[in-house]
Order: structure tokens, then sequence, then C-alpha cells
């Protein structure tokens, strides 16, 4: 983007810097989960779409998942 004189006030819009880097970090994960997003979609266009047969359920997916959150929470008593 390009870089831009900063209007009057601005100073006082300006983030932490700990809440600067946090809006990169997130930019960032964004910016990856984009471009994986793209090349599902290009290998989807260059092969087709896969056979039905060679995947994975979306139940069993999603019980994996959920699976996984629940291991990932402390037991409540």
């Amino acid at each position: 983007m390009d870089e831009l004189p900063a209007p009057a006030g601005a100073a006082a819009r300006q983030l932490e810097p700990a809440a600067a880097d946090a809006v990169r970090a997130y930019a960032a994960k964004t910016r990856a989960d984009a471009d994986r997003f793209a090349a599902v979609l290009e290998d989807i266009a260059t092969n087709g779409l896969p056979d039905p047969e060679q995947c994975t359920p979306w139940e069993e997916l999603r019980e994996a998942h959920l699976t996984r959150l629940a291991s990932q929470r402390p037991a409540v008593a």
C-alpha cells in the first residue's frame, strides 16, 4: 500500500505497538489462508473435482474436529 501523509490528528488514532503487531499477524494469517484456498481452487480448475469415493465424508471430519476440540478443553468436574 502506498505511504500517504498522515492527516491532522492521526497521532491520536495510532495503534499501540503490540496491537499493530497483532493486526499484522492477523493479516499474514489471512493472506496465507487465502493463498491456500486459491491453490485448492486452481487445483480443481486444472484437475477437476476429486472422486467422491476417495474423499472423507464431512460427518467424519466434523467428528474428528469435535474430538480435537474436546481434548483441548480441560475437564469440568
